[in-house]
């Protein structure tokens, strides 16, 4: 049973999603967010409708150069790689993602030395991330809860 005080990880059927800025200059950490922004937007469409993690892997996979062609519009030299990308640990609203390597479509933007976006694309928890509510870490952690048992 789920209560307050425990952590919620991913799953390890999950694939995440990281971008990493050229540099922490306001410019590079801008531009980080909107090649975010943009290439998440593509990628929630894609995956729309998805009910499991062959099926998302499969869309990704074979929309490559889709995403690679928005990345290209911003003038930047990148490299994109999907696969087992390592992460670091992150702590969000009392929930623990310890570091490690995981399936991942990492965007790494000139010399990839500034600071990342990182959430996870299924099951598609990137939504919190977006969410403009202040949600509260038992909210949050319910919430990722019911979300996990749905995958």
């Amino acid at each position: 049973m789920f209560n307050g005080d425990e952590e919620v990880l991913i799953p390890n059927e999950a694939i995440r999603f990281r971008v990493i800025a050229n540099s922490n200059t306001i410019e590079d950490q801008q531009g980080k967010l909107i090649i975010k922004n943009k290439v998440e937007k593509e990628i929630y469409n894609l995956i729309n409708g998805s009910n499991n993690v062959n099926e998302v892997r499969n869309i990704i996979e074979n929309n490559l150069d889709t995403i690679k062609s928005i990345v290209d519009d911003y003038n930047i030299p990148f490299k994109i790689n999907y696969g087992n990308n390592y992460f670091p640990s992150k702590n969000y609203k009392g929930v623990l993602y310890p570091a490690g390597n995981y399936e991942s479509l990492v965007i790494t933007l000139g010399e990839g030395e500034g600071k990342n976006f990182w959430c996870v694309l299924f099951p598609p928890l990137c939504l919190l991330e977006n969410n403009k509510e202040d949600i509260s870490d038992v909210d949050y952690q319910l919430y990722v809860k019911k979300l996990l048992d749905k995958f």
